[in-house]
């Protein structure tokens, strides 16, 4: 896993902003299990947008019950399995569906901190694999680090990181804004857009 100075500063934010930044990575993967999906003819996006609907519910209201359990069994149903003819895009949409799990396992766990620094990884991660695999060669973490596209990604990160830090005064508005923005954007940490 990539790692980088930013999930130490994540692991200094209250509970609330890491969870969003946790739902921003995810929702910006979200176009990789849709194309995955495209692909291959399932609806396995249409249950992982419910469920990561119900991870931006739980920062919008206060009071919301979700069973978090039952969540995590939902989303291991619908993990795609690796064949010998899956097309690459299988991989980005397991590391989707790995990000989101974080998610749930965090509202479980007294420490939220390792589960923020873990999708921030699966996110870098994904976007590394997606580079070595155009280059087709296997690079050491220090330079999956030095790819321009992993340091752009890791850029991004501590722009949400900086946002959340300056914006944490009215948290509906900086959720709904954030979570506005990125629907509109619909290009994930490796460049698929999709315009539905």
């Amino acid at each position: 896993m990539l790692k980088n100075p930013v999930q130490l500063r994540l692991a200094k934010l209250p509970e609330w902003q890491q969870r969003l930044f946790m739902v921003l990575l995810c929702e910006r993967m979200y176009p990789n299990i849709q194309l995955y999906c495209q692909q291959t003819g399932s609806d396995c996006d249409n249950r992982y947008r419910k469920i990561l609907d119900l991870a931006w519910e739980s920062l919008l209201v206060k009071e919301v019950k979700i069973n978090f359990d039952l969540q995590i069994e939902k989303l291991e149903e619908i993990i795609p399995t690796v064949t010998e003819d899956s097309s690459y895009i299988i991989y980005p949409a397991i590391d989707a569906c790995e990000a989101l799990g974080e998610i749930l396992h965090s509202y479980l766990s007294n420490d939220i901190s390792e589960y923020s620094a873990r999708v921030s990884s699966i996110s870098a991660t994904t976007v590394a694999e997606f580079i070595m695999t155009k280059m087709d060669k296997l690079l050491p973490l220090e330079e999956q680090l030095q790819l321009t596209e992993v340091v752009e990604e890791f850029d991004l990160q501590w722009e949400i990181l900086r946002i959340l830090k300056s914006e944490a005064d009215n948290p509906i508005d900086l959720i709904k804004g954030l979570k506005e923005d990125l629907r509109e954007n619909r290009i994930s940490n490796i460049g698929v857009f999709l315009s539905n």
